[in-house]
């Protein structure tokens, strides 16, 4: 993995592991919407949800478009994709992992039950 995307995926995962960048995003998902729209959706400060807002911009997550005094943010899920994609590796080495130590776990089973190894 590149440098490059290293530090996409760094952004990607800090800025998803905010729940409130996380429910903004769910939003998002459903369509697109005015930044005010967004900031009244939560028990925080507009400033606040500008910071939130800001993070999800800067790991590529959200685009912002300015139509005359409003600000519209729609979804980019691009780099989701390329976090689901480190993810998906890793689960494929702990797929394989657990499937091992159910086998592992199954004989042991099958000796203790038997008194003797099979």
């Amino acid at each position: 993995m590149g440098e490059s995307s290293a530090r996409t995926l760094d952004r990607v995962f800090s800025a998803v592991s905010d729940p409130t960048r996380r429910a903004i995003l769910a939003r998002l998902a459903d369509s697109e919407a005015r930044v005010t729209d967004i900031a009244t959706a939560f028990p925080i400060s507009l400033n606040s949800t500008s910071k939130h807002i800001r993070v999800l911009e800067g790991a590529g997550l959200v685009r912002r478009s300015v139509r005359g005094r409003e600000h519209i943010l729609a979804l980019d899920a691009a780099p989701l994709a390329q976090a689901a994609g480190w993810i998906v590796h890793y689960r494929r080495f702990w797929g394989d992992q657990l499937a091992s130590l159910d086998a592992f776990v199954a004989g042991r089973d099958k000796t203790d039950r038997t008194g003797r190894s099979s």
